[in-house]
């Protein structure tokens, strides 16, 4: 993807553009105005007495707006220009744009000012991918208004573009003529719905569902003010990292989003453009990072994803009793069934991490009442591990599509077909067992124990939880150990062999707490060695594996979520140091970012580029990017929660000198970090007066 797009986005409604504002959407170029998993701009060009506009600025004031500064035809030094235009854009709830057209002549200017529209309605799965729409496309204008739509049998969706100002409105676009008098200015603003629409031609979302909130720009403003007020302030020595922090809330606030299934409360999409949807892992592990700046989103996520927990057995959504939903989209092809998005559930590691989660909250916040409103769908979850994870009943978590046509083939986090792989490059055969989520089980199921003595009244099944994650650690120090590397594999295939590929998965195994003790110092070596850490951070894939590739979104890029966890890992057995080198690396990367961290980047060698290379398809934002910062922060201060109060151990590498994170929220109401490289410093953990 085009990293010079221009984007504005409130959750899954998203705007984007070239530098001047126009969109127009090829193949390969993903511009547009998305709601909802659907295109409903493809076209929006703007040009003035015939002339395309050029870009002399842009300010971006918020993350739902954005204004542009433009001259017709190209810019020069030696003419100057009679007319200019302010282009300011927002969406929220809608997209909205207000033209501006200034004459700058002390003579009276006639200017044609034309707005071209159009939209293939294609949905948001398989933007980039050459398709026919089968159904029926629209244009008609009505009551001064232009109407694009799309219809195949009762799915209808449709473009509404209006304008306050007289406007001739044809079927691709309005054509202003006006006069503006000397030194004077013109202005309209355009209006443009995506409409979801019943076959009675109502708005699914404004009839069917009337809680949902209403957004426009104050209402986003003010938001925001709140979401940023309640958040802990940070001040570091190392400006990256404030600018980094600061950037993460921002973008954490702009991805919230309300599903159609639950219209009072927020959870983070997934990133964009092309997750801007609901999804299970990525929320998961975002509340997760985020859970000491703004726990309310791990609320929102466990209600929403425990709502379409599985309930039955259904092989062309990958559903089982019990299963966490990996993704669920609201467009075209899921609903024609033409893929399994409305929900799917292939994946294997998002359910155990749904427990996860559950406790971690409690832990933080000490809100009991959430603990038993999802008792029922964490013991499904925990379930789901031992009858339907465990495949080749040995007591590890497996996995195999139901789904053969189009279900996904890996269902861990690194989906892409290849990338679990022997070390050689071969394949492995399914089922497949990756190492992580045998930790994530092993984590899940000693939580449950937690939860089920001390919340839910059942000692018993605590001690058999607590029985059971002995034995998978036993069990898998033996069974995925490979000796002559000292480091744990990748995965076991099919038939049980080791897939030996070295890779950061054995970096989650650290903050599961699945490896024994006396074998931490060589995974926390494997992860700092020059094969895996690239400088800037860990690669998904070792350098030298057989399909290694510094691109390659699987095998060989560097992701700043996967490194956040790692580093939480590190510190977790002891290797503070280690961590700190994760945590510089990665926010020394997001100074070449602008202090926004993509997906990934690449995985080349530090001193060979100089500066991080962008991976071309990366989603920015990405929530799980965005949350990586926080997750560092709480490892860099050593923020854990013991019983009513919060500890904190901090260890900063010299880089950040020295870091106050004022007002973090828990059940201890509100405390104060203070971490230094003077270690005897001893304001570390006071409690606020506030």
């Amino acid at each position: 993807m085009k990293t010079d797009l221009i984007r504005i986005l409130d959750g899954n409604i998203f705007v984007l553009s070239d530098g001047t504002g126009d969109i127009e959407a090829k193949p390969t170029v993903p511009c547009g105005f998305f709601s909802f998993d659907t295109r409903f701009l493809s076209v929006w060009r703007l040009t003035i007495n015939g002339e395309r506009v050029s870009a002399l600025a842009r300010d971006d004031p918020s993350y739902f707006e954005v204004r542009f500064f433009l001259v017709p035809g190209a810019p020069t030094h030696y003419v100057d220009a009679k007319v200019s235009v302010i282009r300011e854009r927002s969406v929220a709830g809608s997209f909205e744009e207000r033209l501006t057209v200034f004459n700058h002549s002390g003579e009276p200017a006639d200017v044609t000012v034309r707005v071209d529209a159009d939209c293939d309605f294609i949905p948001l799965i398989v933007v980039g991918q050459e398709r026919t729409a089968p159904g029926r496309r629209y244009q008609r204008v009505e009551d001064g208004r232009l109407h694009l739509g799309y219809e195949r049998e009762k799915f209808w969706r449709e473009t509404v573009i209006s304008t306050t100002e007289p406007a001739q409105v044809d079927e691709h676009g309005l054509t202003y003529h006006i006069r503006i008098g000397p030194h004077g200015q013109w202005t309209t603003a355009l209006h443009v719905r995506g409409l979801v629409l019943r076959p009675d031609g109502q708005d699914v979302r404004e009839h069917v569902y009337p809680g949902r909130r209403r957004r426009d720009k104050p209402r986003l403003q003010q938001d925001l003010e709140q979401w940023l007020g309640k958040a802990p302030q940070l001040m570091c020595d190392w400006q990256p990292l404030q600018r980094t922090y600061q950037r993460c809330l921002v973008d954490l606030a702009a991805l919230r989003y309300s599903p159609l299934t639950l219209p009072a409360e927020a959870m983070p999409a997934a990133g964009l453009p092309w997750n801007a949807t609901l999804t299970g892992r990525d929320p998961i592990l975002t509340s997760l990072q985020a859970l000491p700046y703004v726990p309310d989103l791990a609320v929102a996520t466990l209600r929403m994803l425990g709502i379409d927990q599985g309930a039955v057995l259904d092989d062309f959504r990958d559903e089982e009793p019990g299963k966490i939903l990996r993704e669920f989209r609201y467009g075209e092809l899921v609903a024609f069934e033409e893929r399994p998005q409305c929900p799917y559930y292939g994946a294997a590691d998002v359910t155990p991490l749904y427990v996860v989660l559950l406790d971690e909250y409690e832990r933080w916040t000490g809100n009991a009442a959430i603990v038993h409103e999802f008792e029922d769908e964490a013991r499904a979850a925990l379930h789901w591990i031992d009858e339907y994870g465990d495949l080749m009943g040995d007591g590890y978590i497996w996995y195999q599509r139901r789904n053969e046509k189009n279900g996904l083939e890996n269902q861990c986090w690194k989906e892409s077909s290849n990338a679990i792989c022997f070390r050689d490059g071969r394949l492995p055969s399914l089922p497949r067992a990756t190492c992580e989520l045998q930790g994530y089980a092993y984590d899940a199921k000693l939580r449950g124990a937690r939860l089920a003595r001390q919340f839910w009244n059942d000692p018993a099944y605590a001690d058999r939880l607590e029985r059971q994650a002995a034995e998978l650690k036993e069990r898998f120090n033996r069974d995925f150990w490979i000796a002559d590397g000292e480091y744990y594999a990748l995965a076991l295939d099919g038939n049980g062999r080791q897939v030996d590929a070295l890779s950061s998965n054995i970096g989650h195994l650290l903050w599961s707490g699945i490896v024994e003790e006396s074998r931490a110092g060589k995974i926390a070596e494997h992860l700092l060695g020059s094969r895996l850490f690239s400088g800037w951070g860990v690669r998904t894939l070792a350098e030298g594996e057989g399909r290694y590739n510094p691109l390659g979104y699987h095998v060989g890029t560097v992701w700043p979520f996967d490194n956040a966890f790692i580093a939480w890992g590190l510190r977790r057995y002891g290797f503070t140091q280690e961590a700190g080198r994760i945590a510089e690396g990665i926010i020394e990367a997001s100074r070449h970012f602008n202090g926004r961290l993509p997906e990934a980047f690449g995985g080349y060698d530090r001193e060979l580029t100089r500066n991080p290379v962008g991976y071309p398809a990366a989603n920015s934002p990405q929530s799980l990017a965005t949350g990586a910062p926080l997750l560092l922060v709480r490892t860099l201060l050593g923020l854990e929660p013991y019983g009513e109060d919060l500890v904190s151990a901090p260890v900063l590498p010299e880089r950040f000198g020295r870091i106050e994170l004022l007002d973090i929220p828990g059940r201890w109401g509100r405390v104060d970090v203070i971490g230094s490289l003077d270690p005897g410093n001893d304001d570390a953990g006071q409690r606020s007066p506030r």
